[in-house]
């Protein structure tokens, strides 16, 4: 008995002899075993290649496309047949290319894509034209043209199309209106008809097959919903009826054919809906959902071994790239990415996904895409299923490189398993598999029953208060009617708060500032979700609250911050001075002044909130945060000058040739901002004397400056939803309050030379120029310098600055016998900087250097280099600036005035600044 033959070789051999016969002369044995290879891995391309035979030479000289089909008028009902053999001819070229190694997985399925694209993009073009020449073309109230725009979903939007795929799309148009030919039709109805009239020509079976499979039920209300649809309905519909599952299935939507432009204005439009403002942990909870329908399904119909749907397959990876994509999008534009392995590329490279697991997850993908493809390629159908078919089984286990399928299923099972451990972590509920604790009893039995006890069992004091507040927020509206979901929510997240809480290091401190936070969550589904799913946030949530009273208020007053817990930015090196500035600028994208005023406040509150944490954690000094809060100021009053300048040339236009600047004073200018602190800002133009505006409502450049001061201040002072700016202080300018808001430099350099009084030029020693024309700012630093290197009379010198730190002492330290001013009592802040500012008066006519830092600490280093005063007094004076200023900033984070006991530090602080005045001959006391 002779050997057994294999199916999987005879199968082979008669595709070969199908092929030989419609050969031409150029057989050789190299391309005999390419084609070979073909046939063992596709019955549709040798079919393909019998029906086409002229295809042949073009696979063998490895050409990328072919010739697009024309689609004119004349040839209208050949349209059909001229599209299905093209896409038929390209899906047989891309499994030869697969199949020869000329292209890798993620090129064939970009080649599936493109080729989807090209027969889209024909077959509307040339409907468009038909429907042209029938019905005219639609216009729009303004007369515009509208053009239908093809979204495609899913992976054709994705740019991922697998081999067989079904193509998902939504048919929209910008602008409702009328046809103008001679058979006018209402947008709606024209635009329906041609959706329709593509889906046909595309999707229609006929003697040769299709060109693609087109499915239309991923627009609004589905199947019973329009099928084309105006931009504003769009809009409407995912404001009001939006789900969770269209918000996956939107981000992957990209304009595919007709009017890409409008498609894209649709698309930046639609952002809000997909991607949230905030990180959207919310996002789980749709996920669960859909994984359970999908996990039912799966079950019901015994899809265990479909690589799509199934355990471990590729839906699972892209359903948790989505998610991870969908909970930070809204912070993190570099998410926003349609297709797959880039976004998960991108989540790595945030720190969202370990490399690891993102180089496992991308493998796979790549695995189980490339296997589906070849099911696919069998016989040109559209499954995920594992063959049930032995020679099937051969087949494709062979094409893919392995010796039996036993061995493919194997590597399949491996990737399997790592695609479904990330996945369920991801799901898993966090941390709710507990024992109820007695703080979870006492809090379920709120607001009737309850034992208090449990308050003081856990380590809370002040018990009868807080189970009163505790009480009443039970019974407040906001908790009454909560939806399960969210209850179930709230009743996970509050015990854990309070546990949290009780191990803090001022327990009723922190459950106080809680109870206002939680009063806002219950609006905001998404940061309870945020506090559920990350147990991480929820205690790093009560460190922060027991350790700041201040950042306990603004969370509550602006959730967003809660974010920033997450973000691993904030637990990194705090950004330097460019990267403040360059923050505050990309708000300025938006023409919308509003808008971008909203964005920068956000901006603002995050970055500030950043920096508190760091002062907080301990993880940079006082000095640090501080200079950091002058930066991020410089960065605020930049733009807020673009936004200013912006709405006052609006009506009025620019003054030709003129300059305007922005001064920092005080602790703006010293680099030394606290939290909260306002800013102290002098306004300087120059123009030419009959200089006017070149706008249609002129004014001349006093007026036209003042207006552009009046319009900063305003805007850093306005309340918008991320709360405020800035406080400002202009009582520095010349003349005081009752000087002009804006001074031109002219005015400024004869006041400083003329009227001004020692202590203008104190307060000159620590200004600089924040924002403005830079040679305007150059020009002031000439005026300073001019100023404060003048020849000064010592004696007069010592006692103006003497009589002016008494007097401010007797009006602004608020300290007694038990706690000291840090600022403005003996030995605090203050007196140290006129210590330094007399240095600076006294010295800079003959030593120019001294004109040079405007910061403490780089005016000690110079008063130590110059030996004005000793390396030990230098020394000394250095610590006691950072125990004030870091004792201050403490302060202000608790919502405490700058006034403390004192401290050994700080009496050797005040001891130091005290020995430094006595001994340069200030008797400040």
């Amino acid at each position: 008995m002779g050997a057994m033959t294999d199916p999987t070789d005879t199968h082979v051999a008669r595709q070969l002899d199908r092929l030989r016969a419609i050969a031409s002369d150029d057989w050789t044995p190299a391309l005999a075993e390419r084609l070979a290879a073909l046939a063992l891995a596709s019955d549709f391309a040798i079919d393909t290649l019998v029906r086409l035979p002229a295809l042949l030479d073009s696979f063998a000289r490895d050409d990328a496309f072919g010739t697009p089909p024309e689609l004119g008028p004349d040839a209208r009902t050949d349209w059909q047949s001229r599209l299905r053999r093209y896409r038929t001819a390209e899906s047989a070229r891309l499994v030869w290319r697969d199949v020869s190694g000329l292209d890798d997985v993620d090129a064939t399925l970009a080649g599936s894509t493109q080729l989807a694209d090209r027969c889209l993009r024909l077959g509307l073009s040339a409907l468009e034209g038909e429907f042209a020449q029938r019905y005219g073309q639609v216009r729009a109230a303004d007369g515009s043209v509208q053009r239908l725009v093809v979204f495609g979903l899913g992976k054709l939007g994705g740019g991922e199309l697998n081999f067989s795929s079904d193509v998902d799309l939504v048919y929209a148009y910008p602008q409702e209106g009328d046809s103008d030919g001679a058979r006018s039709l209402a947008a709606e109805d024209y635009f329906a008809r041609l959706g329709q009239q593509l889906a046909k020509l595309l999707d229609e079976a006929t003697a040769e097959g299709f060109s693609h499979r087109v499915d239309l039920r991923l627009r609004p209300f589905g199947n019973a919903g329009r099928v084309a649809l105006p931009f504003a309905a769009m809009e409407s519909y995912f404001q009001r009826e939006g789900r969770d599952w269209e918000r996956y299935a939107w981000q992957k939507a990209r304009p595919v054919a007709g009017d890409a432009d409008a498609g894209l204005r649709f698309l930046d439009a639609l952002r809000p809906f997909v991607y949230r403002r905030y990180l959207d942990y919310g996002a789980l909870d749709g996920l669960r959902e859909m994984k359970a329908a999908i996990a039912a399904e799966v079950a019901r119909k015994e899809l265990a071994d479909d690589i799509k749907r199934g355990p471990g397959g590729i839906r699972e990876i892209e359903f948790l790239v989505q998610a991870l994509q969908l909970i930070r999008g809204g912070r993190e534009p570099t998410l926003r990415e349609r297709r797959l392995l880039p976004a998960l590329a991108a989540l790595v490279e945030a720190g969202h996904v370990a490399p690891a697991a993102g180089e496992a997850l991308a493998e796979a993908y790549r695995f189980l895409r490339r296997l589906e493809n070849r099911l696919q390629m069998l016989r040109d159908a559209q499954t995920h299923a594992l063959p049930e078919s032995q020679v099937d089984r051969a087949r494709i286990a062979r094409g893919l490189g392995y010796d039996d399928w036993d061995a493919l299923r194997a590597a399949l099972d491996v990737q399997r398993t790592r695609v479904s451990t990330e996945f369920e972590a991801l799901l898993a509920p966090r941390g709710r598999s507990a024992a109820p604790s007695d703080l979870a009893t006492y809090w379920r039995a709120l607001p009737d029953a309850g034992e208090a006890q449990a308050l003081s069992d856990a380590g809370f004091g002040d018990i009868e208060t807080l189970d009163g507040s505790l009480r009443d927020f039970a019974r407040a509206p906001g908790v009454r009617t909560l939806s399960d979901a969210t209850r179930a929510r709230l009743d996970r997240v509050l015990p854990a708060l309070l546990t949290s809480a009780a191990r803090s290091s001022q327990p009723d401190a922190a459950l106080r500032r809680l109870l206002p936070l939680l009063h806002t969550l219950l609006r905001r589904a998404s940061y309870l979700a945020l506090l559920d799913e990350q147990p991480a946030a929820l205690a790093r949530l009560v460190d922060v609250v027991a350790g700041s009273a201040l950042l306990a208020e603004r969370i509550a007053a602006h959730p967003l911050l809660l974010d920033e817990l997450l973000d691993r930015r904030s637990a990194g090196a705090l950004p330097d001075r460019a990267s403040l500035i360059e923050a505050c600028d990309e708000t300025l994208h938006d023409d919308d002044a509003e808008a971008a005023l909203m964005a920068l406040n956000e901006v603002r509150q995050a970055l500030s909130f950043r920096i508190a944490l760091a002062t907080l954690d301990a993880r940079q000094t006082a000095y640090e945060s501080a200079r950091q809060l002058a930066w991020l100021a410089d960065g605020v009053i930049d733009a807020v000058l673009v936004l200013a300048q912006r709405e006052v040339e609006r009506p009025h236009g620019r003054v030709p040739g003129a300059r305007f600047a922005v001064l920092g004073y005080g602790s703006l200018g010293g680099e030394e901002l606290g939290f909260g602190s306002d800013l102290d800002l002098v306004f300087l133009y120059d123009a030419a004397p009959d200089a006017q505006s070149d706008g249609a409502r002129p004014l001349d450049a006093t007026r036209w400056f003042a207006r552009l001061a009046q319009k900063i201040v305003a805007l850093l002072g306005t309340v918008t939803g991320a709360g405020r700016l800035y406080d400002v202080d202009v009582r520095l300018r010349p003349d005081g309050a009752k000087g002009l808001l804006v001074s031109s430099l002219a005015s400024f350099s004869d006041y400083q030379r003329e009227r001004a009084w020692t202590w203008e030029h104190q307060a000159l020693v620590r200004a600089r120029g924040v924002a403005g024309e830079p040679s305007l700012l150059k020009d002031f630093e000439r005026v300073r310098a001019e100023t404060l290197g003048r020849a000064r009379d010592p004696d007069t010198l010592r006692t103006d600055v003497v009589q002016m730190r008494q007097r401010m002492r007797a009006e602004l330290d608020r300290g007694d016998a038990a706690r000291f001013d840090l600022k403005q009592g003996e030995g605090g802040l203050v007196d140290l900087e006129f210590l330094l500012q007399w240095c600076v008066l006294a010295r800079s006519a003959t030593q120019p250097q001294w004109l040079g830092p405007r910061d403490t600490p780089g005016l000690l280093r110079l008063a130590c280099a110059d030996d004005v005063l000793d390396r030990a007094a230098c020394d000394a004076l250095g610590a006691a600036h950072v125990t004030l200023l870091e004792a201050g900033l403490r302060c202000t984070l608790d919502r405490r005035p700058r006034i403390t006991a004192e401290t050994d530090a700080i009496a050797q602080a005040r001891a130091a600044i005290r020995a430094a005045t006595h001994a340069a001959g200030l008797a400040f006391d």
